[in-house]
């Protein structure tokens, strides 16, 4: 399937450089039915029912992009996956200038040994402190890792707020789950008034985040692994959910990934779990678990516009991101949002 198909022109005056304020004010395009419906994010218990389950991602985002130097050289280390310990799977700026061996010096003596190189273009370092001093530095040196259609001249400290969902517990994330950035304490607590329940999951949010789909086919691209748990109080609101015809909406694409991971492991069921997934969700995927998906506008050619392809339709999507085009929606990681049905409902 050509990458081609995945690929639509957007006006850069539409890419959010800030959030919503307050964050429920965003819009929300509502493509349950056949039509299109525009409201505000805090509209959302408008369409949703009592015992509709809403399954949040309580992943944080560490500040992981530090800058250290090796000999003379100044490095951009950007951490996406921590790997056991003191090891993390990072990227590099300039990448060409490190090899196997050498060593990177950040502030307060944390120092970095690449002890191995990836063909996907991502290294292997090895720090010389534990793994919970590790942590520490992060934190005090570390800068919020944010898109690069961000544009920041310089270090903003709203962003560490902004870029951190109100469901945000669980360290080890390099990007924020996005559909959960619409929420408030407002809007959770009128959600809960009219019966819904919310889920929680956990997907530390990696490289494939960053990482822009280079080969021609998509079935040729290689998602990279990223960790994730279910637990065991989730899947029993999930089942019970399901067993009484209730719907299962999925706040963002990491929280479906974690679900379908887990349904297709077992079976189409839904039982506690964790571990890495690799899953890649493409148009011809069968969906077990999500009814409903919501969802930020996602960037041209990548690996979540083929997720939201295979979940709503592809010629939909197309359709619905014109729309959104036309209307002025603010896209990417601060912008708007949408609820999406699931395919099926669509001929």
């Amino acid at each position: 399937m050509d990458i081609s198909l995945f690929d639509y022109e957007l006006d850069s005056n539409l890419i959010a450089q800030n959030p919503c304020v307050p964050r429920d004010y965003s819009r929300l395009l509502n493509c349950i039915e056949e039509l299109a419906e525009d409201l505000k994010f805090r509209d959302l218990p408008t369409i949703l029912n009592p015992g509709d389950v809403l399954v949040i991602n309580n992943t944080k985002v560490i500040p992981t992009r530090l800058f250290g130097k090796k000999d003379q050289v100044n490095m951009e280390v950007t951490l996406h996956m921590k790997i056991k310990k003191e090891k993390w799977k990072a990227f590099l700026k300039p990448g060409r200038k490190c090899k196997i061996n050498d060593t990177i010096i950040f502030q307060n003596n944390l120092k970095a040994k690449v002890i191995e190189k990836y063909i996907e273009g991502d290294v292997l370092l090895h720090f010389n402190k534990n793994n919970e001093n590790v942590l520490k530095d992060i934190n005090y040196q570390g800068q919020m890792p944010l898109p690069p259609y961000i544009k920041r001249n310089e270090k903003n400290k709203s962003d560490d707020k902004n870029y951190q969902t109100i469901f945000a517990e669980e360290d080890g994330a390099v990007a924020a789950p996005t559909a959960g950035l619409h929420f408030t304490d407002k809007l959770i607590n009128t959600l809960k008034s009219k019966g819904v329940l919310f889920a929680p999951i956990t997907l530390h949010v990696g490289a494939g985040t960053f990482l822009p789909v280079k080969v021609k086919n998509i079935y040729d691209h290689k998602i990279h692994k990223e960790w994730g748990c279910l637990s065991k109080k989730t899947s029993d609101i999930i089942n019970n959910a399901i067993q009484n015809n209730k719907r299962i909406i999925s706040v963002g694409t990491t929280s479906l990934r974690i679900l379908e991971t887990v349904a297709s492991l077992r079976n189409g069921k839904i039982e506690p779990w964790s571990g890495v997934t690799d899953l890649f969700i493409t148009p011809g995927f069968q969906f077990k678990i999500v009814d409903l998906l919501i969802t930020n506008f996602h960037l041209p050619k990548s690996t979540l516009l083929m997720l939201v392809s295979a979940f709503h339709g592809k010629e939909k999507i197309l359709e619905r991101y014109q729309y959104a085009i036309k209307k002025k929606y603010r896209f990417f990681s601060y912008g708007d949002s949408c609820i999406f049905s699931r395919q099926n409902i669509f001929k």
